[in-house]
């Protein structure tokens, strides 16, 4: 094999991973792209209102990504039992996902509802007016009131879209994402501004808006899975019963909560830093806030890029195509390299641009071009990162995405961010900039688990479908 054909893959391989990552990465795009124009109108609201949004959603980020994890779990045989044609197992991996998604979106709702203003609070003890962080409370706490009511539709539309990725259904959960980031648009200008005779409900009118889009993407997606039978087999019976065989959910539980767990730990360490960096005033919330709006819509390309890989190797594993999965990483993250550069150049143009549209004040906007030139440095270490962690999750070595994603993130990036936060007077960019290298460390650890090829394993070649006692060879 030679260096080109080890590190480059043919046509067919470079159209096999558009073909699954194209339609996720249309339906983030337009997703990230309406949440930024979200993002835009209630930034035109004022700093006060923006900073409040933008830490209630900084909480929500937290369980969404829970529930992703959760969802994922699952999905790492749901994948497996679709390259393997086992209808019934990728029935029971959706009943799985529908139980422990609404379970995790009950528990957000009441932590949110009663714990709330204890989490924002942490977010304003940097250096401000008091007045001004009152403000700021008031309208996170309005903004929360509602959200909360477009959880549980939420979790259950993504039961729905990650089973029919992971099925080679693309598309049905892109125009659903389409679609409800659409009414999410249009509700946003009616209801945060007041138009066509509506109420002007600032804040929660931009909640409002994102509750209905909820609605209408479950909708959408879950009548097209009933209406096609034939290409989502999964969903004929489902909902006969939620019962899941043990077997079945012992084994997702072993593999699929420590990836929950990740998740929830990874968003919660996410969180933890942008409160280290709050510490060095207020007007690091706004200006964080611009930043990662514009990462999310910027870096999408990646993250998609990673869904993608990790569907095709894990579908590639349940068939039994080990070797082969093990051949095609090193191409998978050559090409997510390359990824990374093209999107840091286009990252660190937007940086100049981008702050220049809120309606806050000049030193905010100063600060938030620095938040994202220093993104736009570390975008070509995100994407091979992001690939890594998608390759070791496919053959289910969950322990493995945890401990170099949430982990290393807690004892590299948080470690650096709390010393440098708490017993230094550095300023917010160059401590920012120390703790985004930390994703050096990670992205060489992970390396290393990708490289020794222990990930590639099939996690459904035994028969999980049917109920058994736990035996002695399962201890």
């Amino acid at each position: 094999m030679t260096l080109k054909t080890k590190y480059f893959g043919d046509k067919a391989f470079y159209r096999r991973i558009f073909l699954v990552m194209l339609p996720i990465m249309i339906q983030n795009a337009i997703t990230n792209f309406v949440n930024m124009l979200d993002n835009l109108m209630v930034g035109r609201l004022g700093t006060e209102e923006m900073s409040g949004v933008s830490i209630a959603n900084t909480l929500i980020f937290v369980y969404n990504l829970s529930v992703f994890g959760a969802v994922s779990g699952a999905g790492i045989f749901t994948a497996q039992y679709h390259g393997k044609e086992d209808a019934e197992g990728v029935r029971n991996c959706f009943r799985f996902k529908l139980m422990i998604a609404v379970t995790l979106a009950a528990l957000a709702c009441t932590l949110l509802l009663t714990k709330g203003d204890v989490l924002v609070s942490l977010y304003l003890q940097g250096e401000g007016d008091p007045a001004e962080a009152a403000k700021i409370l008031q309208f996170a706490r309005d903004y929360i009131a509602v959200i909360v009511i477009g959880l549980i539709p939420s979790a259950i539309a993504q039961a729905f879209s990650s089973t029919l990725r992971e099925t080679d259904n693309g598309v049905p959960p892109m125009v659903a994402g389409l679609i409800a980031v659409g009414v999410n648009l249009i509700l946003n200008y009616i209801l945060i501004f007041g138009h066509f005779g509506a109420p002007r409900l600032g804040v929660v009118g931009a909640a409002a808006a994102t509750v209905a889009s909820r609605f209408v993407e479950l909708g959408i997606v879950s009548v097209w899975t009933f209406r096609n039978k034939k290409k989502a087999p999964f969903i004929v019976g489902a909902f006969r019963s939620l019962h899941v065989p043990r077997q079945l959910s012992r084994e997702i539980v072993k593999k699929g909560f420590p990836l929950m767990l990740n998740e929830t730990i990874w968003a919660a360490g996410v969180a933890y830093l942008d409160k280290c960096y709050t510490t060095r005033g207020l007007d690091v919330v706004p200006a964080c806030n611009i930043s990662n709006t514009f990462f999310h819509v910027m870096a999408v390309a990646i993250i998609s890029a990673g869904s993608a890989i990790g569907i095709i190797i894990g579908q590639k594993l349940g068939a039994g195509q080990t070797e082969e999965a093990k051949e095609d990483a090193p191409r998978m993250l050559v090409f997510s390299v390359l990824l990374g550069v093209a999107v840091g150049i286009l990252y660190a143009g937007v940086a100049f641009i981008a702050p220049q549209l809120y309606n806050t004040t000049d030193s905010v906007k100063h600060l938030a071009t620095q938040f994202l030139l220093v993104t736009a440095v570390f975008m070509p270490i995100e994407g091979p990162l992001n690939v890594s962690y998608f390759l070791v999750r496919s053959g289910g070595k969950t322990l493995i995405t945890m401990f170099t994603d949430c982990g290393l993130l807690w004892l590299v990036q948080g470690t650096t961010a709390f010393f440098l936060s708490e017993f230094t007077n550095i300023p917010v960019i160059p401590l920012f900039a120390l703790v985004e290298a930390g994703m050096i460390v990670k992205l060489a650890v992970s390396l290393l688990f990708v490289a020794n090829g222990k990930w590639a394993h099939s996690v459904v070649e035994e028969d999980l479908t049917e109920d058994r006692l736990p035996s002695s060879a399962d201890a």
